[in-house]
């Protein structure tokens, strides 16, 4: 019976359905068949795939230039086939110019990761090969683009630093915003720099500038000769002097201001906090600067603790809260216009060239990108940065004049994306500043400014050109006009204290550098802006002064709270006075006291000519009263006129290196008069020490203060000191003062250091 019920139901004994099997085929094929047609039309009807867009990603994979993805393009991805690379045309001039690498940049990590990002591509190409239509491909530019992040370290800290491959990649969806530079801005531009090519070639001399003078202190630490000792302070801000910028590729010494390890791409970081935050300009800026422990030898700092006060600003884990935040609001820059887009594999290919420091190839690559796409703002930019690679690798100003010139270039392109215009000006202008073209630079930081009015940080770039040439005038017109803008802006508010300082309106200079500081902004976390907040409250009896110092010697500016110069070389014998046998100069200091009287003489005798050759001291060191100085040596240069005054002194002296030889110090006459007083200041540089000879001494009234230990002079005696340790002069007595000073090296600098210091 049971099998008579399954055989009525078209059921067989095993199992098998037979009966309606061959209608019931027809009938679900009929269905499959239908839906897959309505399915086809949903998809077109309602584009829910755009086809066109995943064949031009799949463009990108085009390995064998035949203008398509196909199976070809596969086999080489996954390395069952050569790529097939067609010849790029150079032009002679290239080829005359370009030198071969010496070495290659590309670390054994590099060859590692080569391997890994092989074999990854394999796998996600696979992948990408079977997915379904409309599948993200552009994840294998995001496992190729992870294997080149670019780490740098600075103070300590590692993060990511995004480069321009990284940028490229990340913005293959987005639509650059195209930039086509104005008539009415060019005429403009031109007319600037007609009108300053019609300027006195020699800068105008402010009483205090950017540029250093004597005891006027900067914020920048010197290179040393390697495996000697370490930078004292960090070289990030060297940017605010002419000393830093002007160090062009023939100097004996590297350059301070850049790092080996530093490439173009920290430009495009720059860019990132200027287009964005409306805040501190270039390259390379980093505000952060070490931290230096206070040597064993140093002199203690006996001043209170004011590590709890407001003034030391936030706390670390509230800074690193505010650059998170930060971060997130930075946009990323356009750098292709729609054109770019179309070859974007082909500048791709050249930029990774650069990244992986085959500089000499990436150049020939852009350059035959150039000469086929002359059109292309992209791959002149890929150009200017090739030359500027090649040019810090060859040390060839020629190259990074070319270099400078095709960065000119790529704004006068049509079409041109706004920031690639903000990258190309700012890196022209800043390898303009070190080759020493100070107003070349303002033309373009000019240009920068006509193009884009509302962007205050490009206008805080411009007063930094003005401080540069010494034209501190036009510079306090454009912070005055970017604070009108921007009443808040931190960058533009220490500077313009450190201006009205320098006019000597020390009151009004107080609260701008103060707020400035407060803030927080880039750039302004500079050791100068420290000093001069500290000196401006000390020149006004207030004795928070003290706390700025405590502060800056925090953040790494200052060695301590009394050693506040800021040209340092870190681990030398730091106290404020030295006896003759511990600087082991104890010939010189004999041959000093010896002849003393000789020296008093002749320097008596240029004293009574009637045309005084002793100059006024001109460095606003003074509250009061009258002191002239007359100058023998300087930067170890020898005055020969002016030793022609006093010939048997500087005979003399000519036996003795460590003070003709000293680039940083000088030898002269000083002679002050009663009622004067000095205020506490100090020196530039820890990398010398001062010797002080009686001459002609008043028995009362006379003193010197360094640190906390006041000292007389004796005639006929050397008094030695740091003068990088604060110091204070009161002349009381009835009669003048002459002394003869005497600076030497630090007896703990190499002879490679004392070689290559640069000279202040």
């Amino acid at each position: 019976m049971a099998d008579d019920t399954e055989t009525k139901h078209g059921g067989s004994k095993n199992g098998k359905k037979e009966g309606l099997s061959g209608s019931s085929f027809f009938t679900w094929f009929m269905v499959i068949a239908l839906l897959g047609v309505w399915t086809s039309v949903a998809v077109v009807w309602f584009e829910l795939v755009d086809y066109e867009e995943v064949l031009g990603k799949l463009g990108i994979y085009d390995a064998d230039g035949d203008g398509d993805f196909d199976v070809e393009d596969a086999k080489v991805l996954l390395g069952l086939k050569e790529r097939s690379v067609p010849a790029q045309p150079t032009s002679p001039e290239s080829e005359e110019t370009i030198q071969p690498a010496e070495k290659s940049y590309v670390e054994s990590e590099h060859k590692n990761a080569d391997v890994e990002l092989e074999e990854e591509i394999q796998s996600v190409l696979q992948e990408a090969l079977h997915s379904q239509p409309g599948g993200r491909h552009e994840d294998v530019d995001e496992i190729v683009n992870d294997k080149w992040q670019v780490k740098e370290e600075i103070h300590g800290e590692t993060f990511e630093a995004p480069t321009t491959d990284d940028l490229l990649r990340e913005l293959e969806n987005e639509m650059p915003e195209a930039y086509e530079t104005p008539d009415s801005v060019q005429k403009d531009a031109d007319l600037l720099a007609d009108d300053l090519r019609a300027m006195e070639p020699e800068p105008y001399e402010a009483p205090v500038s950017y540029e250093h003078d004597m005891d006027v202190e900067k914020t920048v630490s010197d290179p040393e000769a390697p495996g000697d000792s370490d930078l004292m302070l960090e070289d990030a801000m060297e940017h605010y002097t002419e000393d830093r910028v002007h160090g062009d590729y023939n100097e004996d010494h590297e350059p301070k201001h850049e790092k080996k390890t530093e490439t173009q791409d920290t430009a495009v970081e720059d860019l990132l906090e200027e287009v964005n935050e409306a805040t501190e300009p270039e390259s390379k800026h980093t505000e952060d600067v070490v931290a230096t422990e206070p040597e064993e030898s140093e002199m203690p700092v006996q001043a209170e603790d004011y590590s709890n006060d407001d003034l030391v600003g936030k706390s670390e884990k509230e800074t690193e809260q505010d650059k998170t935040e930060k971060a997130k609001k930075k946009k990323k820059p356009k750098l292709l216009n729609k054109f770019d887009k179309t070859i974007k594999a082909e500048l791709d290919a050249a930029e990774k060239l650069r990244k992986k420091g085959k500089v000499e190839e990436a150049l020939r690559a852009f350059e035959a990108l150039v000469n086929q796409y002359p059109q292309s703002p992209r791959a002149r930019y890929g150009k200017a940065q090739s030359e500027d690679d090649l040019a810090e690798k060859m040390r060839s100003n020629e190259m990074l004049q070319k270099a400078i010139n095709t960065y000119d270039e790529v704004v006068s392109l049509p079409n041109v994306p706004s920031d690639l215009i903000k990258l190309s000006l700012k890196r022209e202008a800043d390898r303009q500043q070190f080759l020493g073209r100070m107003r070349g630079s303002l033309v373009t930081l000019q240009k920068l400014v006509h193009l884009f009015p509302s962007d205050t940080s490009f206008k805080n770039d411009l007063g930094v050109g003005y401080l540069l040439i010494g034209d501190n005038s036009n510079a306090k017109k454009v912070y005055e006009e970017v604070l009108s803008l921007a009443p808040n802006d931190g960058f533009a508010k220490v500077h313009y204290g450190f201006i009205l300082k320098a006019e000597n309106k020390i009151a009004e200079s107080i609260p701008y550098l103060k707020e400035g500081l407060e803030s927080g902004d880039p750039g302004t976390n500079d050791g100068r802006f420290y000093f001069h907040l500290g000196d401006a409250l000390q020149r006004m009896g207030d004795k928070e002064a003290y706390k700025w110092y405590e502060l800056g010697y925090q953040r790494g500016h200052f060695a301590s709270v009394w050693q506040r110069s800021l040209y340092n070389v870190k681990r030398l014998k730091a106290q404020p006075w030295w006896t003759a046998r511990e600087t082991g100069y104890t010939e010189l200091v004999k041959s000093l006291e010896k002849n003393w009287k000789l020296i008093r003489d002749e320097g008596l005798a240029v004293m009574d000519k009637k045309r005084s050759l002793f100059l006024p001291e001109d460095e606003n060191l003074r509250e009061k009263g009258d002191w002239s100085q007359f100058t023998l040596w300087q930067q170890g240069r020898k005055n020969e006129n002016a030793c022609k005054s006093v010939p048997k002194t500087c005979a003399l002296l000519e036996r003795f290196p460590e003070a003709t030889g000293c680039r940083r110090g000088q030898i002269k006459y000083s002679i002050m008069h009663p009622g004067t007083h000095v205020w506490p200041h100090t020196g530039p540089t820890n990398c010398r020490l001062r010797m002080h000879l009686g001459l002609v001494i008043p028995k009362e009234g006379c003193r010197i203060r360094c640190a906390q230990e006041n000292r007389t002079w004796e005639e006929g005696k050397v008094l030695i000191f740091d003068d990088s340790f604060e110091h204070e002069v009161w002349q009381d007595a009835e009669n003048y003062r002459l002394i003869f000073i005497v600076d030497v090296w630090h007896p703990e600098l190499t002879a490679q250091q004392r070689r290559t210091l640069p000279a202040i």
